[in-house]
């Protein structure tokens, strides 16, 4: 690795800040607009976040999930619930999540308790995913050790042959998980890394926005 040219990687933000002015009531509107916004500037994934989840050892572990759903109650994403993550959730349901829009020179944070979204929520998307997706969930005994590709590939090409059309139930093992969020932070960058950003905290049911030094 070059380490001299990791020290002077710099990427200067260009952005019109963000003011108190610019703030909603309700965390989740101004999440919306800004989702709205890197929708509209074509970025790619901009679903996409970093999951942060932690079990009852208290060791943290990260990787990237998509949103599915995102409203005033917090985001939605699916996953295996006997996945490493769905197994730390099942032992401290709480979650941190962070979007980045880098293009926008934007970030969002995320945070709160986890709960499962109830089996219908669960069923009707499960259904609207494309054949493939629907049996790779079947077959994939998520975050386990198998012995080999060719293992997870015989059992995907088994499953095709027996349901070609993709039609099968969706596992009991695998469903949604909402971040009922109580904390969120936005962070819009400026020049000279004199970053703005705003944090909303729920407090006895109200909404509480503070700003924070970058």
């Amino acid at each position: 690795m070059d380490q001299e040219r990791l020290r002077t990687l710099r990427t200067d933000y260009e952005s019109a800040g963000l003011s108190r002015s610019d703030l909603t009531a309700d965390p989740s509107a101004l999440f919306a607009r800004w989702f709205s916004a890197a929708l509209e500037a074509g970025l790619q994934e901009p679903h996409a976040f970093i999951l942060a989840t932690a079990g009852g050892d208290a060791r943290p572990s990260a990787r990237t999930v998509l949103m599915r759903g995102s409203d005033q109650r917090g985001v939605v994403f699916y996953t295996n619930y006997e996945s490493r993550k769905g197994s730390e959730l099942a032992e401290n349901p709480r979650a941190a999540g962070v979007f980045l829009w880098l293009p926008l020179h934007r970030q969002v944070r995320v945070e709160g308790r986890v709960e499962r979204v109830a089996a219908e929520q669960s069923d009707d998307y499960f259904h609207s995913r494309p054949p493939g997706s629907r049996l790779s969930a079947v077959v994939s005994p998520q975050s386990r050790t198998v012995p080999d590709r060719v293992w997870l590939e015989e059992r995907m090409a088994d499953l095709w042959e027996r349901h070609p059309d993709g039609d099968v139930p969706r596992p009991t093992g695998w469903g949604g998980y909402r971040i009922v969020a109580d904390c969120y932070e936005f962070w819009q960058g400026r020049p000279n890394r004199f970053h703005d950003r705003f944090e909303y905290r729920l407090i006895d049911g109200a909404w509480v926005a503070e700003r924070l030094a970058p």
